[in-house]
């Protein structure tokens, strides 16, 4: 069962990835300024928000697979929307309304796959730890999204449209080995009626609210998504064009490929770090390992931004400390998540295990539309570095409120 979970999560990481190094590219390429950019990456954003509790419905009624090949589908649909947009010249329009529609389809595997891991392992008796298994899935995801990025950017190095098509291609192939691996277990998908699609809605938003808001442990981990979502979706696509800067060479696109990809290859030694750090004495307390997780994570943010700051463009000096730094964000951010996710599981029934997962990133939608717009603003208005500065700064809320979760669990039950 652990096997088919890294397989498809590997693939369509792999397929997804194609395009991540090179996105911001495209986009300025097809003649967005900086901020259209962000705005436009903000659209995606929204629409997972608005798509988060429907599309958790579905996952949690007629099943996670049917969710889960729902999304791939329409990600097909939004990538060549993507190239169509450049192609013919459809502009922002174009782009606002394909990135809504990757923003559903990315809400139709959040949740629901993992959701289908977890309740699959505890339907055949699975003893071990999960957050192990959550670690090896992100070494098979960093991994993947290695060879995507770095292929994406020399794709891209081609033709800047080049990655989303053979993207396009890619998620045909993942649809298929989906379709035949994927089989519930854990879980009995349910009918669903199109007349009863609102009250289902309802009653899976209350869920959500009564078993993720109303918990003490589990709000406060909610927040952390949301300030995840301010800081990393700017990191992350911002990191392109300003390590090109920092280079001085902005038309090495394989470069930008790279970069990305080392992100993702730290991100895999943070994974493989999670057992380590989970039996030393220091990941016995969990929240403990994340507040410091985090505020290292938020030091690397902010310094970033001082590297811009302090070296300006054409730099490589700068471009050496950016790349340090980068390798620091992904690994801290490699051990934070597998622990994080397994920590979050640990406090959600079964049941509302796809809803409360949705949940939580709906408060990382709602952070990273925020991000991206305001860090896009500050991008555009002041400087990329700058908007690296402040991201930095605003994450360092986030340590206090993974000690606040871990206060909350030590608590005795009434």
């Amino acid at each position: 069962m652990t096997r088919t979970y890294y397989a498809l999560n590997a693939l369509f990481t792999l397929s997804a990835s194609l395009i991540w190094g090179v996105n911001t590219l495209f986009l300025l390429d097809s003649g967005l300024s900086i901020f259209w950019v962000f705005a436009v990456n903000a659209t995606f954003s929204a629409g997972q928000i608005v798509f988060e509790v429907p599309t958790g419905v579905i996952a949690d009624t007629v099943g996670r697979r049917a969710s889960f090949l729902i999304g791939i589908g329409a990600l097909i649909l939004a990538t060549l929307g993507y190239v169509s947009s450049s192609v013919y010249e459809w502009g922002l329009t174009g782009f606002v309304l394909f990135s809504v529609l990757l923003g559903f389809g990315f809400t139709c595997q959040t949740g629901a796959v993992d959701a289908w891991m977890v309740d699959a392992l505890d339907a055949t008796g699975y003893a071990g730890r999960k957050d192990r298994v959550f670690a090896r899935n992100g070494v098979f995801t960093g991994v993947s999204m290695l060879i995507g990025t770095i292929g994406g950017g020399l794709l891209g190095q081609i033709g800047l449209a080049v990655p989303y098509l053979v993207r396009a291609g890619l998620l045909v192939g993942a649809f298929g080995v989906t379709f035949v691996l994927m089989r519930e277990l854990g879980f009995k998908p349910r009918a669903l009626r199109l007349s009863r699609f609102g009250q289902e809605s309802r009653r899976i938003f209350a869920e959500g609210v009564t078993y993720g808001w109303r918990d003490s442990v589990v709000r406060p981990l909610l927040f952390t998504s949301l300030l995840s979502g301010v800081l990393v979706w700017y990191a992350f696509y911002a990191l392109q064009p300003y390590a090109l800067e920092l280079l001085g060479r902005e038309n090495l696109v394989w470069v930008a490929g790279t970069i990305t990809a080392v992100f993702a290859l730290s991100g895999v030694a943070g994974n493989s770090l999670v057992g380590r750090v989970s039996r030393s004495r220091f990941g016995q307390r969990p929240t403990l390992t994340m507040v410091w997780t985090s505020l290292g994570m938020a030091a690397c943010a902010a310094g970033l931004g001082v590297v811009g700051l302090a070296t300006g463009s054409a730099s490589l000096v700068g471009f050496i400390v950016l790349v340090v730094l980068v390798i620091g964000f992904g690994l801290l951010n490699g051990i934070l998540g597998p622990i994080r996710q397994a920590y979050l599981n640990e406090h959600i029934p079964s049941a509302q295990r796809a809803t409360v997962l949705s949940f939580d990133s709906f408060f990382a939608d709602v952070g990273a539309v925020a991000g991206q717009v305001g860090l896009g603003y500050a991008a555009q208005a002041f400087s990329k570095a700058v908007a690296y500065s402040i991201g930095g700064v605003i994450y360092t809320l986030a340590a206090p409120l993974y000690r606040r979760a871990g206060k909350a669990s030590d608590k005795p039950e009434d």
